[in-house]
């Protein structure tokens, strides 16, 4: 699995760039069902980050279902996140009310970027 460390200047809190992060790589197969995930504390280094800020997403994501926690077996993943195709979907959808407003693509893209 390859995972980005979390960027410190962006707003979102590092706990959600961290649960993406890991919900990114579930989407996109990289994480597959039955498959553990390496140790809390292994991630935290990978991403830059404290320990307990990776325990705080697992823990989300396993109130999401994508994730288990097994005694003494670690945190495996028992589903695939709706994955790419939803996220498409809906950036479809925001570009067709964009272009219904007024707006190009471009300007959208410069919104979205103004977001971080």
């Amino acid at each position: 699995m390859v995972f980005r460390q979390v960027d410190r200047g962006d707003p979102t809190s590092l706990h959600e760039q961290v649960t993406a992060e890991i919900r990114r790589a579930i989407t996109e197969g990289e994480a597959k069902p039955g498959e553990r995930l390496p140790p809390a504390r292994d991630l935290a280094a990978v991403l830059g980050v404290n320990t307990n800020t990776v325990l705080k997403a697992l823990r989300e994501l396993r109130d999401e279902g994508l994730v288990t926690f097994g005694r003494g077996r670690g945190v495996t993943v028992v589903g695939g996140a709706p994955g790419r195709a939803a996220v498409l979907a809906q950036a479809r959808e925001l570009v067709r009310f964009a272009r219904r407003h007024g707006y190009r693509p471009e300007e959208l893209a410069r919104m979205i970027e103004g977001l971080r």
